[in-house]
């Protein structure tokens, strides 16, 4: 391993790679037209929130124990990311007639119903999360962040170990 790879170099390195995703994610919505559905919105949030735990994790540089609440604090995000585009996947999978309703926008849900409710129904995902909008190798949008969340949690376990030696 090359002495400038420090965890530290590490955790920047993850936070770019987040901003990048983001950029992705405004330019598949505001230049493809790809409007995000409720499961989407979640699953950016939980990039968001991974990538400030790994923009704290490297300005803060921690040593044992910090980079133990560090990596607990980025396991929380990327798995729960993981979770949200498992759902979202098997919601693709489903035949046509086993797809959930869709549901009011984002928007519309916020100014109607208390936050709980939304965030419930973000979670639970709809019927526009059933549909897949843009595939790369024969992956949809959920596919490809199931593998970013986990080569993400890969990344807290690796400076996790590393830090150990």
């Amino acid at each position: 391993m090359p002495a400038w790879l420090t965890n530290r170099t590490i955790y920047f390195l993850c936070f770019l790679a987040i901003a990048g995703l983001m950029g992705f994610a405004f330019y598949l919505q505001y230049v493809k037209d790809l409007e995000p559905c409720p499961l989407c919105m979640a699953q950016r949030i939980a990039f968001v929130l991974a990538g400030l735990v790994f923009l704290a994790a490297a300005l803060h540089n921690p040593k044992n124990v910090g980079t133990t609440v560090y990596t607990l604090l980025g396991w929380v995000t990327t798995l729960g990311g993981a979770a949200l585009a498992t759902r979202q996947l098997w919601l693709q999978s489903l035949p046509a007639d086993q797809v959930p309703a869709c549901g009011p926008g984002l928007e519309y849900m916020l100014q109607a119903f208390p936050f709980s409710e939304v965030l419930t129904m973000m979670l639970t995902g709809t019927g526009e999360c059933a549909e897949v909008q843009w595939t790369f190798l024969g992956l949809s949008i959920p596919g490809w962040t199931l593998i970013a969340f986990i080569g993400f949690t890969a990344v807290w376990a690796f400076t996790w170990v590393r830090r150990a030696r």
